[in-house]
């Protein structure tokens, strides 16, 4: 849409209020830049997908004197192992998860810059913390010992990570308008100078020299969803914001945009099935999320194992998972775990209330109270069992190697199920955010199809495509949202 010359609302919008729009607005702020930050939810449904994340940021770092000064005191640093992670280690697993599809030079500018930015905002007012119970190992000393490449996150997680970012745009002086939802972008003479937006009170138009898109993917939106990666995408569980529908992708399209990334997959994992409201739940945010499938067995609603539980730790499996549980007959699995790998669970999502619990004495009660197959069930967990490896110590802060000889391998944790009482929580497919968003240089700058910046449009965070494809390293998302978000509000 053209707009005639007028004068302008601000001189940087940002479209978007989570993560990697406040980061964009902070640092536009800071350059002196007038912003106004446009958010579609209203203060009680705002924050974007970043309200329901457990705010796990993953980072460079040279251990823990590295992070003394950007994490909050607490009285366990002190005894805490943390092993360093490089800028190597960091574009390893990126290209190692992706399966090489990721962007190098996008790759390279997060691991960069990724604790540099964290220690940027925890100067504005952000709180960090070490992450114990997503990465850490209580020893019988009472000593933590920290593994796998994501140590710390957010205070309070989502809800902490996006009450610090309100604080700082207040104190900053960003004109945060909620109930906000922007659907297109208005061009002046070639150069994006504005969008418009749907509010309570109707269309409004807003005006400034630059637009930053950090609105999110289309994860939100069934039709978009089946179109992209497949008809059975169609009935995934949005963990997250309702909000992300793709409107602003569409915009951009609109206007000549190249999209960047893998537009056909996600970030997903395994969700409660059952639960009640198990989609867009505020109150429970990540408590829906079952993360402790890497220690028992997956079976289908056939009775039988699908994946290896055990190919490698949590952060590096389970934001693919969710999309092979959606192939599953029904879209349904079950985790299960015999007795003395119960306690062994995440008490916050294992433990919540209402979950998808089933319990018994013996696995063919388990089967038919879960509708499997007694015979087919219980040939399953024997065959596994009986392929464990018994003479490897079980250890779950390392890849043990404590293996299952059969198909598929469980690689790691195999530990025998054979212990009553047993149990089982169904899980399905809960979609996080897509992967495909618009391609952009190094700085954020929207490029079309000719590889030429848009005048007057940067993206960030889950607009940006190129950096993930069918998976991802746990706590990069959140990395990329604050790295990138501050290179966009730099130039915005």
């Amino acid at each position: 849409m053209s707009t005639e010359n007028q004068e302008l609302d601000a001189e940087v919008i940002v479209v978007g209020g989570g993560n990697a729009g406040f980061t964009a607005a902070h640092a536009a702020r800071e350059r002196g830049r007038s912003v106004i930050l446009l958010e579609a939810g209203s203060d009680d449904s705002a924050g974007g997908n970043s309200f329901y994340t457990a705010g796990a940021t993953r980072i460079v770092h040279n251990g823990i004197d590295d992070l003394t000064d950007l994490v909050e005191a607490d009285d366990r640093h002190s005894v805490s192992e943390v092993p360093p992670y490089s800028k190597d280690e960091y574009i390893a697993d990126l290209v190692r998860v992706t399966e090489g599809r990721t962007d190098l030079e996008l790759a390279d500018v997060l691991a960069e810059e990724s604790h540099s930015t964290l220690s940027w905002l925890k100067s504005l007012g952000l709180k960090y913390r070490l992450m114990y119970e997503r990465q850490a190992y209580e020893r019988p000393d009472g000593s933590y010992l920290f593994w796998g490449g994501l140590h710390v996150g957010n205070v309070d997680g989502g809800q902490g990570l996006i009450a610090d970012h309100t604080a700082v745009a207040k104190r900053m002086g960003t004109d945060v308008r909620y109930g906000h939802r922007a659907t297109e972008l208005l061009v002046e003479d070639g150069q994006v100078r504005g969008v418009s937006a749907e509010t309570p009170d109707g269309t409004v138009t807003l005006r400034a020299e630059s637009i930053v898109l950090t609105a999110g993917g289309f994860e939100a939106n069934a039709e978009m969803r089946a179109e992209h990666m497949g008809e059975r995408w169609a009935n995934a569980k949005v963990r997250g914001t309702p909000l992300n529908k793709g409107d602003m992708l569409r915009a951009a399209l609109d206007l000549g945009a190249a999209r960047g990334g893998d537009w056909s997959s996600c970030h997903s994992v395994q969700w409660d099935a059952f639960t009640p409201k198990n989609e867009s739940n505020r109150e429970l945010t990540n408590r829906l999320t079952r993360q402790s499938y890497h220690l028992g067995v997956l079976v289908n609603n056939e009775g039988q194992r699908f994946l290896d539980e055990g190919a490698d730790f949590r952060n590096y499996t389970y934001a693919k998972y969710g999309k092979v549980i959606l192939e599953q007959p029904d879209s349904t699995a079950y985790q299960i775990f015999d007795r003395d790998l119960r306690p062994m669970l995440r008490s916050e999502e294992y433990e919540m209330p209402e979950i998808s619990e089933v319990i018994a004495d013996t696995l063919p009660e388990l089967a038919e109270k879960l509708n499997i197959d007694p015979a087919a069930f219980s040939a399953t967990i024997e065959e596994f069992n009986a392929g464990v490896l018994r003479d490897v110590d079980f250890d779950p802060t390392i890849k043990d190697g404590k293996s299952s000889d059969v198909t598929p391998v469980k690689s790691n944790w195999a530990a025998p199920i054979e212990s009553g009482p047993f149990y089982a929580y169904p899980v399905t497919c809960g979609i996080t955010f897509t992967f495909g968003g618009l391609k952009s240089d190094l700085e954020g700058r929207v490029l079309n199809e000719s590889g030429q910046p848009i005048p007057g449009l940067m993206v960030a965070g889950e607009m940006l495509g190129g950096l993930f494809s069918l998976n991802y390293p746990g706590g990069s998302g959140l990395a990329a949202g604050c790295v990138f978000g501050r290179r966009a509000g730099s130039i915005a």
